[in-house]
């Protein structure tokens, strides 16, 4: 994975209504980012065209809509991925976990601007 920044567009999995975009900066095996509603911090390590790392996200403002459920509760959470990249693009497959349940994601990533 080359530093830098990246877009992010987080898809939830295994049938759980759910979606986030945001940016991440990637430098060094230090990752950190967010969007309008969460930000992230955390690390990753990666080699042969294929990464894996883990996260910690917060909500940092209240969602505008009154009648969106945030999937979160507000809670801070835990994430593992793996996935792969080549050139300016990458993908991961992960896990978050939000309390006792296990919520699996699809996340893309592109990258913006030189780190």
């Amino acid at each position: 994975m080359k530093n830098g920044l990246y877009s992010i567009h987080i898809h939830m999995l295994d049938g759980v209504k759910g979606r986030d975009s945001g940016v991440l900066i990637l430098r060094d095996g230090v990752l950190i980012g967010g969007g309008p509603y969460f930000w992230s911090s955390g690390a990753y390590t990666f080699g042969a065209g294929t990464w894996k790392g883990h996260l910690t996200t917060n909500q940092h403002s209240p969602f505008s809509d009154r009648f969106v459920r945030p999937l979160f509760g507000g809670e801070e959470v835990t994430s593992g991925f793996s996935g792969t990249f080549a050139d300016d693009q990458a993908e991961v497959f992960g896990t978050v976990l939000v309390g006792t349940r296990s919520l699996s994601f699809r996340a893309t990533l592109k990258k913006l601007a030189d780190g």
